[in-house]
């Protein structure tokens, strides 16, 4: 038996980390834009008479926490044998939501092999993302698409997700060395940072939603919060002059809306260039 599924990538340009004793009301508030490079599973199963699961990213064989975590959520401990062979499109611990991406699609193929319900894929990858602290949000955006603001943190019905429309190509530069989002998430002074000025910024949004305003907003929590470094701060700075840009929550990475193929010529002086679009349909099954 053979499923593959399609998780687009996300970026959040802002966020406030909700915690909660229940997993289904954990999560984020805030904003992003889902985008058409993601991750790529094609996941093999068949009948067992013990629990096995085998992982590959890129062709590499790896342990894949997270997938194997969230997995057991959705299995139990179902005897069968599953090999999830992923390709992703863009770097992980750069903001780009590719943990995320990476789980979302294997546990959307594994449902539609055993029957298991698209609504189960999405809360056994939330739950093993905001367990192992490696996202809050990105599960529930990439199932909705497009360009969103997380008005409240968790899963349907207490999460809820509004959209601004639209569609535009996407510059994305890595500038600099992965960031461990479980790392950032453990600092009780910068979470603190992060939570207020989050709220604030999803506040500002709700009141006045727009792409502009996105990206404003985006720019200011980068600086106020500290996490923007200064390499990350210049290539901001120069792809202002052709639009609009802003940090990658969380990664030393930035992503740029405006003239293409300017964004692309002066970013590339800062590190490796991407171009996506948005992406509006969400994680899919693919033939």
């Amino acid at each position: 038996m053979k499923a593959i599924a399609f998780a687009p990538g996300h970026i959040s340009g802002f966020f406030e980390p909700v915690y909660n004793k229940d997993l289904a009301r954990t999560g984020s508030r805030g904003a992003g834009i889902n985008i058409s490079l993601g991750a790529v599973s094609e996941v093999f199963a068949e009948n067992s008479k013990i629990q096995n699961f085998e992982f590959y990213i890129n062709n590499r064989k790896t342990s894949a926490p997270v997938t194997k975590l969230a997995l057991k959520y959705l299995l139990g401990n179902s005897p069968i044998n599953i090999v999830v062979k992923t390709t992703i499109s863009l770097p992980i611990r750069q903001g780009f939501g590719m943990s995320a991406a990476c789980v979302l699609s294997a546990t959307y193929a594994v449902s539609e092999i055993t029957n298991i319900t698209k609504v189960d894929a999405m809360r056994a990858s939330h739950f093993a993302e905001v367990q192992l602290k490696t996202g809050l949000g990105d599960v529930m955006a990439i199932c909705f698409g497009g360009v969103e603001i997380r008005k409240s943190p968790g899963l349907p019905p207490w999460g809820i997700i509004e959209h601004i429309p639209g569609n535009y190509d996407i510059v994305l530069c890595v500038i600099g060395k992965k960031i461990e989002t479980k790392k950032v998430l453990n600092d009780p002074v910068k979470s603190k940072e992060i939570v207020s000025y989050g709220k604030l910024c999803t506040k500002k949004l709700l009141e006045k939603p727009s792409l502009e305003n996105l990206f404003k907003l985006s720019q200011n929590f980068a600086i106020k919060t500290g996490l923007a470094k200064n390499n990350v701060l210049s290539a901001i700075n120069e792809a202002n002059k052709y639009g609009m840009a802003s940090m990658c929550m969380l990664g030393n990475s930035i992503f740029a809306i405006g003239k293409t193929n300017e964004l692309k010529r002066v970013l590339s002086n800062f590190g490796k260039v991407f171009v996506c679009s948005v992406d509006e349909a969400g994680v899919r099954l693919i033939d």
